[in-house]
């Protein structure tokens, strides 16, 4: 009987790890080095859709924008897109540059964090 139960603890025990390392191997493949998103003129109602390669400055009218990193759900059937974003919208008339969204945007709930322009919106589509 105890026997038994040491098999089945020690065959989760070896799944469990078994599942950590093969998550650790495809963590690469989960990560993007482009960001595409939408940019949304409120006032024009124009859409663009915008390639920002991950660390590189992108202009947009006034908006200068940055995606430091993206990454992909591991699931397919439930897709989901992070990105870590920095807006600095060059319109406001200050000396220093702040930003006006700088945090992680979710393709599925932009409004965990959203972006609030009075001129744009923005939402993530790919992460390539």
């Amino acid at each position: 009987m105890k026997l038994r139960r040491n098999i089945k603890v020690g065959l989760i025990n070896f799944l469990f790890l078994l599942s950590l390392i093969s998550s650790g191997n495809s963590e690469s493949n989960l990560e993007g080095n482009f960001t595409e998103i939408k940019i949304l003129n409120k006032i024009s109602s124009k859409n663009v859709s915008l390639e920002l390669k991950n660390n590189e400055e992108t202009i947009f009218d006034d908006l200068i924008i940055k995606s430091i990193k993206c990454k992909n759900s591991e699931f397919d059937d439930d897709p989901e897109i992070i990105s870590y974003i920095q807006v600095i919208d060059q319109s406001i008339s200050t000396n220093d540059e702040v930003f006006v969204f700088n945090g992680w945007m979710f393709s599925s709930s932009p409004s965990i964090n959203p972006f609030d322009h009075p001129v744009y919106d923005i939402w993530l589509t790919r992460c390539y």
